[in-house]
């Protein structure tokens, strides 16, 4: 259920339901001219654009905003709505809500992409479908080949078209238990392998001498050069140089 109950300033527990006669006799009357029609079909239709903005509450979308756009949708959907189509009306409309709201979430996005850059993506992926139309596989390179452009370019658009996904996103959900996508990752820069790799680091640093130890400190964890080094420590830069190959070359002998 939803926590808000006021969105755009409609107040949705108010929202009246219409039966499926009530929205085929509506349809009739408002594609005669029927503007009171018209009216009580858009508002009697707004808790199917309601039960679709669920569905964006993990990209935290502003609500107002997702349903505005959903409303646009569904005007257009009974605007484009032929009676002869033989469907409800409903399954006519969700493609074109969510449609006009993922548009909203692209367009709104902060990372902005160039008109070309869709212009391009939008050609893949007709070329892309064109493909599977004739049961073949539709592979990157068989796109770019078709298109006659880069690889590249294919990856790049398709990927500037892509919509952000959050890690807190939930893939799997059962009995409760919700599977989120951070859950499926991992961070290969914490594996055992390379925790143990730095403890067998750390263990053979601690076995060098002071001097051997700060010279490292300052080479590789504050990014200074030997000269400046040497001045710091007191010593001349050959004596550095020996120094810190000499202590690089203990620690390969005890981690190995």
């Amino acid at each position: 259920m939803l926590q808000k109950v006021v969105i755009c300033g409609v107040d949705t527990t108010g929202l009246p339901r219409l039966t499926a006669k009530e929205n085929e006799e509506l349809m009739i009357k408002l594609k005669a001219g029927d503007m009171l029609a018209r009216e009580r079909f858009i508002v009697g239709n707004m808790r199917l654009v309601l039960s679709l903005v669920k569905r964006f509450w993990a990209k935290k979308a502003n609500a107002d905003d997702v349903f505005q756009a959903g409303c646009v949708g569904l005007i257009k959907a009974i605007d484009n709505f032929n009676l002869e189509f033989n469907v409800k009306f409903s399954t006519y409309a969700v493609p074109m809500i969510l449609g006009e709201m993922k548009r909203y979430l692209r367009d709104g996005n902060s990372l902005r992409v160039s008109r070309s850059i869709r212009d391009t993506a939008y050609r893949i992926l007709k070329v892309r479908e064109g493909i599977e139309e004739r049961d073949e596989e539709a592979t990157i390179e068989r796109i770019a080949q078709e298109m006659q452009v880069r690889e590249s370019e294919v990856v790049y658009a398709l990927d500037a078209i892509s919509d952000p996904v959050s890690l807190y996103d939930p893939v799997y959900n059962e009995s409760g238990d919700t599977l989120q996508l951070m859950d499926q990752l991992c961070d290969e820069t914490q594996s055992d392998e390379i925790w143990t790799e730095r403890v067998a680091l750390r263990t053979a640093i601690d076995r060098l001498a002071e001097r051997e130890k700060k010279i490292l400190q300052l080479r590789y964890y504050e990014g200074k050069t030997q000269t400046e080094i040497s001045r710091e420590v007191g010593i001349s830069q050959a004596q550095v140089s020996r120094l810190e190959k000499n202590a690089i070359k203990q620690i390969k002998a005890n981690i190995s």
